[in-house]
């Protein structure tokens, strides 16, 4: 029997909302945790600076949170205590169409109905019972493999679910309007629409809309790790910054370590201890498409054709389902597509304090091949005023972010991909390989606890939890 004594019982290599749920919750059982920081501040995806004009606050990447607010571990903490509170716009997102149409979701369901039309049933009856039964879904659906707590509604979520976006909405709706709406979630995914299981991202992120919402931490998103490492320090745990590890020498002693990384670095970090046949799965693994995104310091709201979509906290731009499903497809083939989908955040639409009174901040960005160095800077702008003719003339000030850029930002962007890798089928249930525990590495106390492993992308610090729940179990025979 091993009695060695270390001097922390976890390391955690990474100190984004998931790098910090797996030390929160191996603090909450008294163990002694150190969190490891490459940069001068906490956050990873979550950080915000003033980054064009004195008095605009930017949200660098993440930017709204509605799986920060489905996170059933999240919620669970006392992160208000710590000064987070989370703004909801008067609509959680809003899909702008030609001719000053749009289409817009509300929390409530039923007034969602009332703008779709013909396709008002359908559109009930696809997403009432998860809407209905979310407390027992999200458990689910944020969770490791395992047995569904509720089996009924996670088959019918995974019979729609598996489906690529472009069929089930041509089963589904009639209307163009209702598939651009659906269209515009499912791109999330950043998968080309025709590929199985991309449904799903449309199922998940339009069911939160109607439950949890599509709200903002105010002040920014460097609001929600900023209360996590509070939380996390009055547990008794410590926080180290500029601390970059690049290999195991880089780490202290412990006797486990949790890898807030994806799996290009975990595999150099721990070379000389990786079972050569499994470091090659993880150098196989595939990341997805990068952003260009761009940061705007606006003189005025944007001039929205639909001035409805002024009160919209996110807005997906890209016209049809089929112009959307096209530029998507051109990304994966290298492409950079002329008009791009494009997301946009409004933070200042439902936080007064991001900007000085009168003036707003703009978030945008449009997916670009891995490792792509184009400036679409161009090609977005021109999106919106698509939408909002008059835009450019509302610009202070912007700075852009290519994927290197982001890269330089945050490592764990490889090529520009902010999800942790590619979310096509078999990275879906696959994150980093398919395995029944894929949090748990080939090295003794060594584990994966980024976007990398299930549930994947998002600021919901679930990556780090199940982690977590499966060192505490393995390795100190605790039991969550």
């Amino acid at each position: 029997m091993n009695n060695k004594s270390f001097p922390y019982d976890a390391v955690v290599v990474g100190s984004g909302p998931n790098g910090l749920g797996a030390a929160i919750r191996l603090a909450q059982e008294g163990l002694k945790v150190l969190v490891l920081e490459a940069e001068d501040t906490i956050g990873g995806g979550t950080r915000t600076k003033e980054v064009t004009e004195p008095g605009f606050l930017h949200d660098i990447c993440s930017a709204v949170h509605p799986t920060a607010k489905a996170s059933p571990f999240l919620s669970s903490l006392p992160l208000e205590k710590y000064g987070l509170e989370f703004v909801h716009p008067e609509y959680p997102y809003a899909h702008p169409l030609e001719n000053g149409d749009a289409v817009f979701v509300h929390r409530d369901l039923d007034k969602t109905l009332e703008n779709l039309g013909v396709d008002a049933g359908q559109y009930e009856k696809l997403f009432s019972d998860f809407v209905d039964n979310w407390t027992i879904l999200q458990q689910d659906l944020f969770g490791s493999l395992r047995i569904p707590k509720n089996p009924l509604t996670m088959a019918r979520f995974g019979w729609y679910g598996m489906f690529s976006a472009d069929l089930l909405s041509k089963s589904l709706f009639k209307s163009a309007r209702t598939r651009a709406l659906f269209a515009g979630c499912a791109a999330h995914s950043i998968v080309p629409l025709e590929k199985a299981f991309t449904a799903s991202f449309g199922l998940v992120l339009g069911v939160t809309a109607h439950t949890v919402g599509w709200p903002m931490a105010k002040g920014g998103s460097s609001k929600i790790t900023e209360a996590m490492a509070s939380h996390f320090k009055d547990l008794g745990g410590e926080i180290l910054t500029e601390h970059r590890v690049s290999s195991a020498s880089d780490i202290p002693e412990a006797k486990c370590v949790m890898f807030d990384l994806t799996p290009f670095q975990i595999a150099e970090i721990l070379k000389d201890e990786l079972p050569g046949s499994f470091r090659n799965r993880l150098l196989k693994y595939k990341y997805g498409p990068g952003a260009f995104k761009i940061d705007y310091a606006l003189s005025d709201p944007v001039p929205w054709t639909n001035e409805a979509c002024r009160s919209a906290g996110t807005l997906h731009l890209g016209g049809t389902f089929e112009e959307i499903a096209a530029a998507e497809k051109e990304i994966w083939e290298g492409n950079h597509p002329d008009r791009p989908y494009v997301l946009i955040a409004q933070s200042s639409v439902a936080d007064n304090t991001r900007a000085p009174e009168g003036k707003h901040t703009l978030w945008a960005y449009c997916h670009v091949p891995n490792g792509s160095e184009k400036d679409m800077t161009r090609q977005i702008e021109d999106q919106i005023e698509r939408y909002a003719p008059g835009f450019r003339e509302t610009i202070i000030s912007k700075r852009t972010m290519n994927t290197k850029a982001l890269e330089k930002y945050n490592s764990n962007y490889i090529g520009g991909d902010i999800n942790g890798g590619a979310q096509f089928a078999r990275q879906l249930f696959g994150r980093p390989v398919l395995k029944w525990d894929p949090y748990h590495l080939p090295v003794k106390g060594n584990y994966i606890c980024s976007s990398s492993s299930p549930p994947g992308g998002g600021v919901h610090g679930m990556a780090g939890f199940n982690a977590a729940n499966s060192a505490l179990k393995r390795e100190f025979g605790i039991k969550s």
